[in-house]
């Protein structure tokens, strides 16, 4: 593929994800109570939650002082993250690296910027999110939303508990602090997320198991580049 359809496949990739992301989170946010579920199956649920933090729920010194300071640092790791992605996919297209490294990349890209959204401009768009009876969220005029710029949460609600068990007594581990006690009820992938951490997700994975030698390569073309080539007698 040349270098300005690659181009054009990026941007409508980054452009596709991040539109279907979005899309998802208005309609869960307006339309959900915060912490409502929705069975779709038995190992398939929507399931309205909002975080601070990092992808699948994750946050950042949570219900500490330092939870807003974290928030912001990781607000700005994304864009900056994502100002380097740009340049660095700009950098592979010009020198026509495959198809399908570039719609990976374009991919994280595109996952990366869905939360930054939420990050930034959630907290000064949208009413606060409440647990029922409180009603859903709404559209506020900007600045009058529930929190400041760079503060906004992020939203989360796919859930897929594959597999659900209550812990039988097993010695060997018992003693681990952490461990679940005998009885507990344990969910495998317990994590609630959205379609950009999956966009994120899938493309990491991908590259990591195609593309890791297309990576070094390029590592390789860099420093052969970099180094000066040395000049025949007759120069």
């Amino acid at each position: 593929m040349n270098k300005k359809r690659l181009a054009i496949l990026s941007i409508a990739i980054v452009l596709g994800i991040i539109i279907i992301d979005q899309v998802i989170k208005v309609v869960v946010k307006t339309n959900m109570h915060l912490y409502e579920h929705i069975r779709v199956t038995d190992w398939f649920y929507i399931a309205f939650t909002e975080n601070r933090g990092m992808a699948f729920g994750m946050q950042l010194f949570k219900d500490t002082p330092f939870e807003n300071i974290g928030k912001m640092g990781l607000t700005i790791f994304r864009i900056v993250a994502a100002v380097f992605i740009v340049y660095y996919i700009r950098q592979q297209i010009r020198k026509a690296a495959t198809t399908g490294y570039i719609v990976l990349l374009s991919m994280v890209l595109a996952g990366d910027i869905g939360n930054v959204i939420d990050c930034m401009f959630y907290g000064q768009v949208f009413s606060a999110s409440l647990p029922y009876p409180s009603l859903p969220a709404t559209f506020v005029p900007f600045g009058e939303g529930y929190d400041a710029f760079m503060m906004g949460r992020v939203v989360d609600m796919f859930y897929f508990p594959l597999v659900e068990w209550n812990m039988p007594y097993i010695p060997v581990l018992s003693w681990i602090p952490g461990f679940p006690s005998v009885g507990e009820h344990c969910v495998f992938f317990n994590a609630i997320f959205n379609f950009a951490d999956a966009s994120i997700s899938v493309s990491m994975i991908l590259l990591i198991l195609f593309y890791r030698k297309h990576i070094m390569e390029i590592g390789k073309k860099e420093d052969a580049e970099s180094t000066p080539q040395p000049t025949s007698a007759t120069d």
